[in-house]
């Protein structure tokens, strides 16, 4: 069984069972599934940034504002009621952050290796979508993803190709996020790491790497170059070189034999 399958049982038996507490998956990059009465309510994956990640680094709270959250929500994981309150965030908007990161840590999870699931009842589970997702709606989202990325010219994995920017350069029309890409890509970083780096989502980090390898503007300092064939003068063409015949080892029939009643005669003219 698949790492995917593996985990698509593991969530759909917590949704059967209206579960609360967490699946921790074990596993490369692994993550944790939070439930509630069956229902997905948060996903964390060390292969996707979280909630608090993507608002850090798109500029709307500073990791100074986040530390004075959370110490005036007496310590609280999430302070989403602060970060509505000070107005850094809408709840509107609050609420499609939680969710896009939630199926972005469970593609991250499911895009690498499974080794085993473990369920952990708890009785206040960590929620950042209150009202929470369907297990299925968070299979069929991982699946989506998974197929669309298979089916792209050169499709990438989010924690294993390194980009580096083509030589021709950047063109002047690309989007943002191609130019923060470009910019970022040194050889080094994975799309899991300029997500990261960038604080977007990595199934959206990794499908664009891959299109820009397709269009010719990052390449894989990884890959073996293409080796060029220069094309045969014309009416000429390629003939199968023939093989030397193989020499037999030699025997002793390979001797000189002598009859019966004969003898050699050495060179010094004695015989034998």
């Amino acid at each position: 069984m698949s790492g995917y399958e593996h985990l698509a049982r593991a969530l759909t038996a917590c949704g059967r069972d209206a579960f609360t507490g967490e699946l921790r998956v074990r596993g490369t990059p692994g993550g944790t599934f939070h439930f509630a009465g069956g229902r997905v309510v948060a996903a964390e994956s060390p292969g996707a940034p979280g909630p608090e990640a993507l608002l850090l680094r798109s500029g709307r709270v500073s990791e100074e504002q986040w530390a004075a959250l959370v110490r005036e929500s007496d310590g609280a994981r999430w302070p989403a009621t602060a970060l509505i309150a000070h107005g850094y965030t809408g709840a509107a908007q609050l609420r499609v952050v939680c969710a896009m990161a939630l199926y972005d840590a469970a593609f991250a999870t499911a895009a690498g290796r499974v080794d085993d699931c473990e369920r952990v009842p708890t009785t206040e589970p960590f929620a950042q979508v209150p009202l929470g997702e369907p297990p299925l709606s968070v299979i069929q989202g991982s699946a989506r993803r998974l197929t669309a990325l298979g089916t792209l010219p050169h499709p990438v994995h989010p924690d294993r190709e390194r980009p580096v920017p083509a030589p021709v350069g950047p063109d002047t029309s690309l989007t943002a996020l191609r130019r923060e890409l470009f910019a970022h890509a040194d050889g080094r970083r994975t799309a899991r790491d300029l997500a990261f780096r960038l604080g977007r989502g990595v199934y959206i980090v990794t499908v664009e790497v891959a299109r820009m390898l397709g269009d010719g503007l990052l390449v894989c300092a990884e890959l073996p170059p293409l080796i060029p064939v220069r094309p045969l003068p014309e009416g000429r063409s390629l003939r199968p070189r023939k093989a030397a015949p193989a020499e037999p080892p030699p025997t002793r029939t390979d001797l000189p034999r002598r009859r019966p009643g004969k003898f050699f005669r050495l060179r010094n003219g004695t015989t034998k």
